[in-house]
């Protein structure tokens, strides 16, 4: 009976040097101090990210507002390049020298309301189509004017929108390419529920 106790005891005594040796070596408890600072408590000292070199990254901030981008230059030629002079001089619609930038059916109600005009029977179109029959504000109209262009073949659209004495406004331009160049079709509004080429000027 001794004799065990004595292998009893002589066994807990050898299995507590060789844990003060282990610990002694770093094997338990805190890791050693060459150990890679993103280590995790407890964990197999793999590390926090899997970033290049194994650095941790720091917190990923709230992403800002992205700053507003400029306006894309306007192609000369595009249809968008023809619909914005009438947004920079009101009326320019019924101007008879601006009608190479129409075709039909918008242009044979142009010519129809210029003769109508000349004849001394009053005006057929309203002064400011262009602005949806709206009252001109040149810097209320550049602060608000949005222009959508799409483009399908030998036809095209420009969606203008805008905001004039707190009401918002929006058309479309219409138009067809002809000998290469895109022409003025026709002209509606979403808005008042128009068409330019609606109407009768006989």
């Amino acid at each position: 009976m001794a004799r065990r106790l004595f292998l009893a005891l002589s066994t807990m005594c050898l299995l507590a040097a060789a844990l003060s040796a282990a610990a002694a070596q770093g094997l338990l408890g805190a890791p050693p101090a060459n150990a890679p600072a993103d280590t995790a408590p407890g964990d197999s000292g793999a590390p926090l990210s899997n970033a290049p070199g194994g650095a941790v990254e720091p917190a990923t901030p709230p992403a800002a507002s992205p700053p507003s981008e400029p306006a894309a230059p306007i192609r000369p030629g595009s249809p968008t390049a023809v619909v914005r002079p009438f947004y920079d001089q009101a009326g320019l619609e019924i101007d008879p020298a601006q009608r190479s930038h129409f075709t039909d059916p918008a242009k044979t109600v142009l010519d129809k309301s210029d003769a109508l005009r000349k004849s001394g029977q009053g005006e057929c179109l309203d002064p400011n189509m262009a602005l949806d029959n709206a009252d001109y504000d040149k810097a209320g109209i550049d602060k608000s004017l949005r222009t959508l262009e799409a483009i399908n073949g030998d036809q095209a659209k420009v969606i203008v929108a805008f905001v004039a004495a707190g009401n918002p406004h929006r058309l479309e331009w219409k138009f067809k390419r002809v000998g290469g160049e895109w022409k003025i079709s026709d002209l509606l509004s979403v808005t008042g529920e128009w068409a330019l080429s609606q109407y009768q000027c006989e």
